[in-house]
C-alpha cells in the first residue's frame, strides 16, 4: 500500500514539477514578449524623434540659407543678382560656360524685372570675357530686360569687358575700374643658362613653333609678330566693345585705352561707369522693386543643407568663442 501510495506521490510531484515548468516557460515567454512589444514602442518612437529632428534642422537650414524665402519671393517682382567674382579663366571662377548658364536662368525668370550682374575681378581670359560679352548683348535682345553692373572692389580688364555689355555701370568711390589693355608676359633665362652651363635643345616642325620660347634669345620678327598680330589686334577687339557698350558716355581722353586704371568717381568722368552706388541702389531707385534674389551655380538639395548646417555651426562656434573671449576680458 505505501508503494502505491508513494507511486501516486511521486507522479502527483512530477506532475507539479512539470506544471511549474510550463508556467514558467509561460511566464517567460510572457515577459519576453513584453519587453519586445516595450523595446519597439521605444525604436518608433525614438525614430520619429529623430525624423522630427531632422525635419526640424531641414526647415531651420533652409529658412536660413534663404531657399524658402527665395522660393516665394519669386512670386512677385523681383530683380535677379548674380555674382562673379575672381579670375577670368576657362577653369577658373569666372568661366564662360557657367556665367552664361546661370544668366540665362536669371533672363529667363519671368518675374525678373531686372538684372544686376555684381562683378569683382582683376581680369583674366579676353576670350571668355568675350563670350560674356556677346551672351550678355543676346539675352537683353531676346528677353527685353536691363542688366546693370555693379562693381565690388575692382573690374579691371577682361571683367570691364564684360562690364561694357551693361545697360548701366555703377561702383563705389573706392572701386577700380578699367585697365583695358591686353598684356602678355613671360621671362627670358638665356643669359643664366650659359653661366651654369646648360645648352637648349629644342626640335620643331615649322620654323616658328618655338616662338617666344624663354630659354632663346629673342628676335625682331617674333616681338612684331606677337604685337601686330596677337596684342594689337586683340587690344582693338576690347576697345570696339568698349565703344559699343559705352557709346557717347565715353569722354575723349588720350589715356583711357592705354592700359590705366582709376577709382570710382574718376572712372564715372572718364565716362567708364554711370555712377555711384551698390545692388540696393540700384534696385530700388533705379529699377523700383525691393527685392533681391541672389542666383548661384545650382547645388543638390544636400549641399544647399551641408552648406547651411555649416553656416549655423560655424555662427554658434564663432558666437561662442568670441563670447568667451569677451567674458574673459571682463573679468
Amino acid at each position: 500500500m505505501s508503494g502505491l501510495f508513494g507511486f501516486f506521490k511521486s507522479k502527483n510531484d512530477n506532475d507539479n514539477v512539470k506544471r511549474s515548468s510550463e508556467e514558467q516557460l509561460a511566464d517567460i515567454a510572457h515577459e519576453f514578449v513584453r519587453q519586445n512589444k516595450s523595446k519597439r514602442r521605444w525604436r518608433i518612437l525614438l525614430s520619429l524623434l529623430f525624423f522630427g529632428y531632422i525635419v526640424s534642422v531641414s526647415y531651420v537650414s533652409l529658412r536660413e540659407s534663404g531657399i524658402l524665402q527665395d522660393a516665394m519671393e519669386k512670386e512677385s517682382p523681383f530683380v535677379a543678382e548674380v555674382l562673379l567674382s575672381g579670375v577670368i579663366q576657362s577653369a577658373g571662377s569666372i568661366n564662360a560656360d557657367d556665367a552664361i548658364e546661370l544668366l540665362q536662368e536669371v533672363f529667363e525668370a519671368e518675374n525678373a524685372k531686372a538684372v544686376i550682374l555684381r562683378l569683382n575681378s582683376p581680369g583674366g581670359s579676353p576670350v571668355q570675357s568675350s563670350r560674356i560679352y556677346k551672351a550678355i548683348n543676346r539675352l537683353k535682345a531676346k528677353f527685353n530686360k536691363k542688366l546693370y553692373v555693379v562693381v565690388e572692389d575692382v573690374c579691371a580688364s577682361g571683367c570691364y569687358y564684360i562690364a561694357a555689355a551693361a545697360d548701366e555701370i555703377y561702383a563705389d568711390e573706392s572701386s577700380i575700374i578699367g585697365s583695358i589693355g591686353v598684356v602678355m608676359s613671360s621671362f627670358g633665362v638665356v643669359d643664366a643658362m650659359k653661366k651654369i652651363g646648360i645648352e637648349r635643345r629644342l626640335y620643331t616642325a615649322g620654323k616658328n613653333k618655338g616662338l617666344g620660347d624663354m630659354f632663346l634669345p629673342e628676335d625682331k620678327a617674333t616681338i612684331n609678330h606677337i604685337q601686330v598680330q596677337i596684342l594689337d589686334k586683340s587690344h582693338q577687339n576690347f576697345i570696339n566693345a568698349v565703344k559699343e557698350g559705352r557709346g557717347d558716355r565715353l569722354k575723349d581722353n588720350k589715356d583711357l585705352f592705354t592700359g590705366l586704371v582709376w577709382l570710382g568717381q574718376d572712372a564715372h568722368d572718364l565716362g567708364l561707369i554711370d555712377g555711384i552706388g551698390d545692388a540696393n541702389f540700384v534696385a530700388t531707385e533705379l529699377v523700383g522693386v525691393k527685392t533681391r534674389i541672389l542666383y548661384e551655380e545650382e547645388k543638390t538639395l544636400l549641399e544647399e543643407l551641408t552648406e547651411a548646417s555649416a553656416k549655423n555651426i560655424a555662427l554658434v562656434i564663432s558666437n561662442q568663442f568670441f563670447s568667451k573671449s569677451w567674458m574673459s576680458t571682463l573679468q
